[in-house]
């Protein structure tokens, strides 16, 4: 599934072709994705400039200047297309630009999603309502992390899951910040030092950051907008990579299994 640092490239692919351009064309070839695309889709979008694109956790935003932002959402395996050659039976929704450039959202398994909600609403959307911090922005601090985690016994790793806690973490990135911050995964998260929190912050920026330099951390089908392949992967420290040195130089990379996701981590050096 494409995750946060997939979703920032894309937003940031799309900026330079969207942004301050009239969408001319709003073409939706079929009824649904994951559910039903929005009925008005194409009468609130066509006509409409675009004066922003955005990210919230792991959806994309395209705020027009009629006071909707469409929100999208690109589940297992979406990516928007800039100017693909042709169009293919898994490209679902087509926009067309007052610069002739055509995007297209495709979505081979149809799990992804879009919405139009009024843009003074976005913040009280349901999915957008219980989110917590944004892990790049202000409100994600050592002292944060030590409210939320104030007498929880859950392992941190799970914590850091939980969308309510902090928005947009997924398990590749979550592996990766515990790894260098230090913090064993299974690790009773109220049990966690304010110093060692710190560093997981700065970890969890690092990881992200890195990641989209990068482009993202391909897997299956996700690619940017403009084609390309996202190489953090390349970079991953353990996600991946059971059996191999960590690089701490220490320990192994050893891989477990919780609640049906795969964790990988060092026990020398994390604690």
């Amino acid at each position: 599934m494409p995750e946060l640092p997939e979703v920032e490239t894309t937003v940031r692919g799309l900026r330079p072709v969207l942004e301050g351009r009239v969408l001319t064309s709003v073409d939706a070839r079929r009824a649904d994705l994951r559910r039903a695309f929005p009925v008005d889709l194409r009468q609130r979008l066509t006509g409409a400039r675009v004066i922003g694109l955005g990210r919230r956790a792991k959806y994309g935003m395209i705020e027009t200047d009629r006071g909707d932002t469409m929100i999208f959402h690109l589940g297992m395996s979406g990516r928007w297309r800039i100017e693909p050659e042709s169009l293919g039976p898994h490209d679902h929704l087509i926009l067309e630009t007052d610069a002739g450039v055509r995007l297209a959202l495709n979505d081979a398994r149809r799990f992804g999603s879009v919405d139009m909600v009024p843009t003074a609403d976005v913040a009280a959307w349901p999915p957008f309502a219980a989110l917590g911090p944004e892990p790049l922005g202000e409100g994600l601090s050592g002292a944060y992390l030590a409210r939320a985690f104030d007498g929880r016994v859950a392992p941190v790793k799970a914590l850091l899951l939980d969308q309510r806690v902090v928005a947009g973490l997924g398990n590749i990135y979550v592996c990766e910040a515990l790894n260098l911050s230090h913090i064993a995964p299974r690790k009773p998260a109220g049990h966690i030092a304010r110093a060692a929190l710190e560093r997981l912050v700065v970890a969890i920026r690092e990881v992200l950051n890195a990641a989209i330099e990068a482009g993202g951390s391909t897997l299956r089908d996700y690619a940017r907008p403009d084609g390309q392949l996202g190489y953090f992967a390349k970079q991953w420290r353990v996600y991946g990579r059971e059996g191999e040195p960590c690089p701490c130089g220490k320990g192994t990379v050893e891989r477990m299994v919780d609640s049906g996701r795969s964790t990988f981590w060092c026990r020398a050096c994390q604690h």
